[in-house]
């Protein structure tokens, strides 16, 4: 479910492990039309994958396993199908900070997450760009590490993956918002921007830790304590790597996510004004308003 650049990728090389693959995309979207034009998913290289493609997802027939690759913010849309489906394993794979949640609308025996291991880009004629990077992934389920292996995508057991995603969020908002200044100015974010981003990272693990939270594993509870210069001088620099291209265009995503965390923070009158450094980095959108929060917050 989800047919943008991770979902298609995550498709692409499932079919080419030999699985048999339904993508389904949102009816009436211009992805739905590029799908049905190729009759599968074609690559920036010409090489193709003759997946089904279905404008709605069949909440009665048994899939082996749903994987789902929409944005955070948009998963509250997508439950009512999936809880009512007959589908035998659902794996959300995308960053959230509403992992418990999901896992209780859809059922724990059934719902598991994780990340793709993929860098992917769509054109607009709807060509994948994809590569492989030798980075693990982080599955919660052995059975899918086995899977997404064998597909080609390397992938490592996370036993605490919801607590993961939830850590992740505030580095991603960072990495997304700053490289996609990066995007509009072409060069890279400038040093204000960046300062801005790394303000944000820091105040985003500051409303985790305002709810009790340690951030996990280790590496991000490091990464969540680093000097803001540091921070600064990364946050800058992957503004100008060709990294940026992969993040830079997920504005969507970075205001979905900064809603939630924010969302979640104004449980705390304290953390008002980490909330306020958290949203200052929101990409602005055409008409100034903000992402429809999920139904789960």
């Amino acid at each position: 479910m989800g047919a943008g650049r991770i979902g298609s990728a995550v498709a692409y090389q499932l079919h080419r492990a030999g699985h048999q693959v339904t993508v389904v995309a949102r009816r009436d979207s211009a992805r739905l039309s590029q799908l049905r034009r190729d009759r599968g998913i074609v690559l920036t290289s010409g090489k193709r994958a003759e997946v089904t493609v279905a404008d709605h997802f069949e909440e009665q027939k048994a899939f082996d396993l749903v994987i789902v690759t929409v944005l955070a913010h948009q998963a509250g849309a997508v439950l009512p199908a999936l809880r009512r489906s007959k589908a035998r394993a659902v794996h959300f794979m995308f960053v959230t900070p509403e992992a418990e949640r999901l896992r209780f609308a859809v059922g724990a025996n059934r719902a598991t997450f994780g990340m793709a291991a993929v860098l992917a880009t769509l054109d607009g004629d709807g060509r994948l760009g994809l590569t492989i990077p030798k980075t693990k992934a982080m599955q919660g389920d052995q059975r899918w590490v086995k899977l997404f292996q064998a597909a080609g995508m390397p992938s490592a057991f996370e036993p605490k993956m919801g607590r993961w995603l939830r850590s992740q969020v505030p580095l991603t908002i960072a990495m997304e918002g700053v490289a996609g200044a990066g995007m509009r100015h072409k060069r890279g974010a400038t040093w204000a921007e960046a300062k801005i981003g790394a303000r944000a990272l820091r105040a985003g693990y500051s409303i985790l830790r305002g709810l009790g939270e340690t951030p996990y594993p280790g590496a991000k509870n490091q990464i969540s304590r680093a000097p803001r210069l540091a921070l600064t001088l990364i946050l800058w620099g992957v503004s100008r790597s060709r990294f940026r291209e992969t993040v830079g265009n997920s504005a969507e995503e970075c205001r979905g996510l900064i809603d939630l965390l924010v969302a979640e923070s104004w449980r705390e009158p304290a953390l008002r004004e980490a909330a306020s450094a958290v949203l200052a980095l929101r990409p602005a959108e055409a008409g100034g308003h903000r992402a429809a929060p999920s139904p789960l917050a």
